[in-house]
């Protein structure tokens, strides 16, 4: 249990160092003059300290998966339930973003532009939907209520902050307004992206501060047993 409590300490440190330096690149030349109300934060992997933003990807997918083992460590979630399933495609986006970075559609399509759009749709819904997942199994129990009804705010949150990016997307066929230009797409993804690291942040402290599945079995005695590992 030292173990996996480590991990999700580790896990909440390195997605603090992968925000840190994303926030970097907001102040430091030449990322600091792109307009972040409106240009997205993959733009940063175009420009020559495209290192740092990439580091920063992979720094935080490091300490997801570095949570993610400790919440099936400690007995949170079950390997290949729902909520681990999701979390693990999260966490492999991150390097794929890295991979197949932001292209300039001005010169027209691109494969790795149009990947790069699939998984970071994909990234930006697996985590709240994986903190749903995992909060509402344990909304009940009497130990991990807390920490339960907190991950499923926190998930329902950041599924409000894409929810701007929902409407220009599903509205662009009513008003003709391209999807990207209805909404300061900048903002939009910097509190989406904040939203989804305070997620980690707060399944690493769940799983930190969670006690072995058979120390939990011994002090619920009686609790229902159906929910577990249906996560």
């Amino acid at each position: 249990m030292r173990g996996a409590h480590g991990l999700a300490v580790g896990g909440i440190g390195l997605a603090a160092v992968g925000t840190g330096l994303v926030g970097l690149l907001h102040l430091i030349t030449p990322t600091g003059r792109v307009n972040p109300v409106r240009r997205t934060i993959s733009e940063y992997a175009l420009l020559e300290t495209a290192w740092v933003f990439n580091l920063a990807l992979l720094v935080l997918a490091a300490g997801s998966a570095a949570v993610l083992v400790s919440l099936v460590a400690t007995g949170v979630v079950r390997l290949w339930s729902a909520g681990a399933v999701a979390l693990m495609l999260w966490t492999a986006c991150l390097p794929a973003i890295v991979i197949f970075p932001k292209h300039n559609w001005a010169v027209g399509p691109s494969m790795t532009g149009t990947v790069h759009r699939a998984v970071a749709l994909i990234g930006f819904l697996s985590l709240p939907a994986a903190a749903l997942a995992i909060g509402w199994v344990w909304r009940s129990h009497s130990l991990w209520r807390a920490h339960a009804y907190r991950t499923v705010v926190l998930g329902g949150c950041s599924l409000l902050c894409f929810s701007p990016l929902a409407y220009a997307i599903l509205s662009q066929p009513i008003t003709g307004v391209r999807w990207f230009r209805a909404v300061p797409l900048g903002a939009v993804e910097r509190v989406l992206a904040l939203s989804e690291v305070v997620i980690v942040v707060g399944l690493g402290w769940w799983a930190a501060s969670a006690r072995s599945p058979a120390e939990v079995s011994a002090e619920v005695a009686g609790e229902p047993v159906e929910t577990v590992g249906l996560i």
